[in-house]
C-alpha cells in the first residue's frame, strides 16, 4: 500500500468512518486508554487517531498529540477538538513510518487500528519505539494475523482484496513485535472470539 493510495481510500472513507467504526472501534480504544493509568502531564502519542473518535476519551489533565496520514481525516478530528474544547489536544499530519518527533518525546504512545494500515508496520512500529520513552506504555490495538494455520491461510489469500479496501491481513504479532524487539506485557481481548488484539507493552528500548 502506498501513501497516495491510503490517502485517497481514507479520503472517501471520512464522511462516514464513525458510522461505519464507531461500535468496534471506540469501546477497544477506549478501554485501552484507561488501563494506561495516564498521570497528569504525561505526553501521549496517538498515531493514526483518525477522525478524533477518541479524544474525549483521554483525560484533560495529560497532553494528547494525534498525528494521521489522511487530511481529510484530520478535518473531521479538528471539529471534534473545537466543538468539545480539547484545549489539551494537538493534531498534525504526519507519516507513523517518519515521524518528526525527537527520540523519547512521549510518555506513552498509542497505536489503534494503524499498523495494518501503514505501508512498512515494521518501520512503523520502530518510530513509535523511538519517540517513547524507556518504561513508557505501548498500546497496539489491532486485527493481527491468526496462530491457526488454516485461519492464517485464509487470511493471507484475502489480503489483496483487504488492501484495496485500505487495510493488510497477513501482520503477525509475533513476527512483528519480534523484528522491533519488543516483548508483549499482555495481550487482551474483549470478546472470546474477538479478532482485534489490545497489546500492552513496556517501552525496554
Amino acid at each position: 500500500m502506498e501513501y497516495e493510495a491510503i490517502q485517497k481510500i481514507y479520503h472517501n472513507y471520512s464522511n462516514f468512518y464513525d458510522l461505519l467504526f464507531k461500535k468496534v472501534f471506540l469501546p477497544r480504544h477506549k478501554f485501552a486508554i484507561k488501563e494506561m493509568d495516564i498521570q497528569p502531564g504525561d505526553k501521549i502519542l496517538d498515531v493514526g487517531v483518525g477522525t478524533g473518535l477518541t479524544l474525549q476519551c483521554y483525560p484533560r489533565d495529560c497532553q494528547v498529540t494525534g498525528i494521521d496520514l489522511s487530511p481529510s481525516m484530520l478535518k473531521k478530528a479538528y471539529k471534534k477538538k473545537i466543538k468539545h474544547g480539547l484545549d489539551h489536544v494537538t493534531l498534525m499530519e504526519m507519516d507513523a513510518c517518519n515521524l518528526t518527533f525527537d527520540d523519547d518525546e512521549f510518555d506513552h504512545v498509542v497505536a489503534a487500528f494503524v499498523l495494518t494500515v501503514v505501508p512498512d508496520p515494521v518501520k512503523a512500529l520502530q518510530e513509535i519505539k523511538r519517540v517513547c520513552k524507556k518504561g513508557g506504555i505501548l498500546v497496539l490495538v489491532n486485527h493481527f494475523m491468526s496462530d491457526n494455520k488454516l485461519i492464517a491461510k485464509t487470511e493471507k489469500l484475502i489480503d489483496p482484496v483487504c488492501r484495496k479496501l485500505g487495510w493488510r491481513t497477513n501482520v503477525a504479532l509475533a513476527d512483528l513485535l519480534d523484528q522491533v524487539n519488543l516483548k508483549a506485557d499482555s495481550c487482551v481481548r474483549m470478546k472470546k472470539l474477538d479478532i482485534w488484539s489490545i497489546v500492552f507493552a513496556n517501552n525496554t528500548k
